[in-house]
């Protein structure tokens, strides 16, 4: 009677070691392409820091009766950077409610039809070319507000932003506004979809336990996305800090002034629309040190934003 000799086991799993996955082609191709992708975006990045440092290096230690206003770069850039900013902030304030507002009716109280329709067209306004968005407030919208700045200089001119106002309403307010429009569809787009992604369980949850539906919104649905709701406001403030010739077309020329109804200020963008065609030599740089600038409030505010989304996502419930 003949015994049979048990098979000896695999040599990896007798010695205790896991085989190694094989790689496909395809993921390996993949890995690179992703990997190579992320170090593009660095590197033009890099390009495009070095290009702004080393050509608007000879500003900072030129002689400062050379450069506009004869005060040195600093005294004729802050004006610039106040112009840039403040417009920024505006639109975004003006624009995160009213989006907000828009995403919430659109993922929770609109029929679906409705809904969808309404979503369309507010994604319509992002392909609308800035020039067009400038011409309609230059030749539309600025006349029509002239009258709401003479209200508010007659009853609010002794607060210094509404003194004088401008009888063809191209003041820094309406360029602010303008670009409220403009950024409008960003922060619903992103505040929809995250709307959107809150975990029904929790939705459910609100309901069951004796909550309205605005309650529900408020303890399940607004929690859950305020990470994307900041992402989309700082996108729109990028947004806003970037625009160039809507602002550049409203906009009178004029100097700085603390007075938002009324003519003058300037922005970074439109400055240098304006006036790089025919800049050369220190005027050239001038521009390009302005642009670095914009650069840097751009960088910071995106880095800023990077890291109230994350510090917001710990405690939202979206983990």
């Amino acid at each position: 009677m003949s015994t049979s000799t048990p098979e000896a086991p695999p040599k990896a799993e007798s010695e205790g070691t896991t085989p190694k996955a094989v790689r496909r082609p395809g993921d390996v191709i993949f890995s690179g392409l992703s990997v190579g992708s992320a170090l593009l975006i660095l590197a033009i990045l890099a390009g495009v820091a070095i290009f702004l440092i080393t050509s608007a290096a000879p500003i900072f230690v030129a002689d400062p009766e050379q450069v506009t206003g004869g005060n040195g770069f600093f005294s004729y850039v802050w004006p610039l950077v106040f112009g840039t900013i403040v417009a920024s902030l505006i639109a975004m304030v003006v624009a995160t409610p009213i989006a907000v507002g828009i995403a919430l009716y659109v993922s929770h109280y609109a029929p679906r039809r409705i809904g969808t329709a309404i979503g369309f067209v507010i994604d319509l306004l992002a392909a609308v070319p800035s020039v067009v968005y400038g011409m309609w407030g230059m030749f539309v919208f600025a006349p029509a507000i002239v009258p709401l700045y003479r209200w508010l200089a007659e009853n609010l001119g002794f607060i210094p932003l509404f003194g004088n106002p401008s009888s063809s309403g191209r003041t820094l307010l309406t360029a602010s506004l303008v670009l409220a429009v403009m950024i409008l569809p960003i922060i619903t787009s992103v505040s929809r979809e995250v709307f959107l992604q809150t975990p029904r369980l929790h939705e459910e949850a609100a309901l069951a336990l004796g909550a309205t539906k605005w309650e529900m919104i408020k303890t399940a649905v607004l929690p859950f996305g305020k990470p994307g709701i900041i992402g989309g406001t700082m996108l729109g403030l990028g947004r806003a800090l970037g625009e160039t010739m809507a602002v550049a077309i409203i906009l009178a020329p004029g100097v700085f002034t603390w007075n938002f109804i009324g003519p003058g200020n300037r922005t970074i963008p439109a400055e240098i629309a304006l006036n790089f065609p025919e800049a050369f030599g220190l005027r050239l740089e001038e521009l390009i040190a302005a642009g670095l600038v914009l650069f840097a409030i751009t960088l910071a505010v995106n880095l800023v934003a990077r890291w109230i989304v994350e510090r917001s996502s710990e405690f939202s419930g979206a983990n």
